[in-house]
């Protein structure tokens, strides 16, 4: 399946959390890989999952999520050149987001996924971008 949209870890834990359902209503419509995470966003659902108090069942859930909504590697070159443009081009405007947010936003375009994220009032200063909002009830 090739996928569509591209998860922002927002979006993941809304899943985990089965809330709003809206966001489960969304994914569950979709085929398995559909829908995929990046491995920028699997990287702060697993320091979250080193922090939780019950270590092991974290990482359980987080497997299982992996499983509905598998890990895509974009075309490193392609997602590095967006990164460092998008980072060089926001910097020179004063608009600067979150360091993961601009490597999950390099990955959308590479890939040319729509970005559903919870987030999109930092992700609409990226041109090109285009983004949904699954968390809106």
């Amino acid at each position: 399946m090739k996928p569509r949209y591209l998860l922002d870890t927002n979006v993941i834990i809304a899943l985990r959390r089965r809330r709003p359902r809206s966001v489960v209503a969304r994914l569950t419509a979709l085929r398995i890989g559909e829908a995929v995470m990046s491995p920028v966003t699997y990287g702060q659902l697993c320091f979250g999952a080193e922090k939780s108090v019950d270590r092991d069942s974290a990482f359980a859930v987080l497997a299982r999520l992996v499983a509905v909504v598998p890990i895509e590697i974009a075309e490193p070159e392609e997602t590095g050149r967006r990164y460092g443009g998008l980072r060089a081009m926001l910097g020179r405007q004063g608009q600067l987001i979150g360091n993961n947010d601009v490597w999950i936003a390099a990955h959308a375009l590479a890939a040319n996924l729509t970005l559903v994220t919870g987030n999109v009032g930092e992700f609409s200063r990226v041109p090109g971008l285009v983004i949904e909002d699954w968390t809106a009830q």
